[in-house]
């Protein structure tokens, strides 16, 4: 389609000349693909476009998902099939046509709000290519939803594929791993991977020959002397099964295993949600500006987080508390509302909470009303290292999660989790 499009473009060059007037008549410098087809419906039911019809114009018209306007210009972002898109420029008086690149598309849509693009003197740049840039990528559409599966191979691979090298980094993780001061999974007394088998070894023969199921409570000192921390399970059963699996993944790591083993172990004790736009409160918040289904959504979200990580870390055999903390913008005008309380329990949970930081003018003054979450963003950045503080204060430490909801509480967790070196 798109390789022929130059010869579609002479075959049919008065009907796409007069398609495109009809699309710059619209005044409308970003144009979505409901614009596209709708125009194009409209315009091949006319004399004038009715020989467009099952062409490969129309083809190309459905799949372009959006096209920006400059002038004469028509800059196209076409998905030729999934996962697979190609940008294309049109020029709508002569109806010449060329490939464009991705930087090239997206400076084309950056001019629509900055009108000097050209000469700025920077360009933000977000480099989403995880881990390094020669991390291979799916390709195939049957890949669609296996990210997760494609990941832990990969890294599977990439860890244990040098001799020890993989080994000796899960090794320091699980000698270093602890939350709030109380060490896990091992104390110190195991040094290498010799040592760490040989210790998985007499633990799991102590553990296959003492009939007892009395957990971590009964069989800690006992392991604590093999070089051992908790971490491993609350029951017997629960500490073997950890243990062989991590004595499988030395042993002969594969994805499915490596995910097993890590997914056993004690890692998320407190989780950060960002959330500043709008009255995020508990009642008499819904209906007001900009505060609908996320409150709620997010809520219950909470309740179910704080119920799933002490069902978890009960089972890893720890007496830690979950915290999960909501950040949110404090208004001091609350207009009826609890969003002018800089700390606020949640109903139905058991140490969850909302922190309210306000937003403030360059000159350090709280803003006391609320703001359209359209007209936020000026203050995101600042906000950013102020709830950082507050959060730090509250927990007593950096989360060990951050979550984002929508664009704006997204740019926070960014700015923060990148700051805090957690995982957004």
């Amino acid at each position: 389609m798109i390789d022929t499009l130059p010869s579609l473009l002479t075959e049919h060059r008065q009907e796409v000349y007069l398609l495109f007037r009809r699309f710059r008549s619209l005044n409308q410098p970003f144009l979505t693909r409901s614009d596209l087809i709708y125009e194009f419906h409209r315009f091949s039911e006319t004399e004038e476009g009715k020989g467009l019809k099952n062409t490969g114009i129309e083809d190309l018209i459905r799949a372009t998902q959006e096209a920006v306007v400059h002038g004469p210009s028509f800059f196209l972002a076409v998905r030729t099939r999934v996962a697979t898109w190609r940008y294309i420029q049109v020029h709508s008086e002569d109806l010449m046509c060329r490939e464009i690149s991705v930087p090239e598309f997206l400076h084309s849509k950056e001019r629509l709000v900055v009108a000097d693009a050209q000469e700025a003197p920077w360009v933000l740049e977000v480099d989403l290519s995880p881990f390094e840039r020669g991390f291979p990528k799916l390709t195939e559409p049957r890949s669609i939803g296996q990210g997760v599966t494609f990941l832990n191979r990969h890294l599977s691979a990439t860890i244990f594929s040098q001799e020890d090298g993989g080994r000796d980094r899960l090794l320091d993780f699980l000698r270093v791993h602890q939350v709030r001061g109380q060490q896990l999974m091992l104390n110190g007394e195991i040094q290498n991977l010799a040592g760490l088998r040989q210790a998985l070894r007499e633990a799991l023969q102590y553990l296959d020959n003492n009939g007892d199921d009395g957990g971590w409570e009964a069989h800690g000192p006992k392991l604590r002397q093999m070089g051992f921390a908790p971490g491993w399970g609350k029951t017997t059963q629960r500490i073997r099964d950890t243990m062989s699996l991590l004595t499988d993944v030395l042993e002969a790591p594969s994805p499915d295993t490596l995910a097993e083993f890590l997914a056993q172990l004690p890692m998320i004790f407190s989780i950060a949600i960002l959330s500043p736009h709008g009255f995020f409160g508990q009642s008499g918040v819904l209906g007001k500006p900009d505060t609908g289904g996320q409150v709620v959504y997010i809520l219950d979200q909470v309740r179910a987080l704080e119920r799933e990580m002490r069902q978890s870390i009960q089972d890893q055999g720890l007496d830690v508390e979950p915290q999960i903390v909501v950040l949110s913008r404090l208004i001091p005008e609350s207009e009826g509302t609890t969003c002018n309380q800089p700390l606020e329990p949640i109903m139905g949970t058991q140490n969850a909470r909302i922190l309210r930081v306000p937003f403030r003018t360059a000159e350090g003054d709280v803003i006391p009303h609320w703001i359209s979450r359209f007209e936020i963003w000026p203050y995101l950045e600042d906000y950013a290292i102020e709830a950082e503080g507050a959060l730090k204060a509250e927990l007593g430490g950096k989360p060990d999660f951050i979550l984002g909801n929508y664009s704006d509480g997204n740019l926070v967790a960014s700015l923060m989790a990148g700051r805090l070196g957690v995982t957004q």
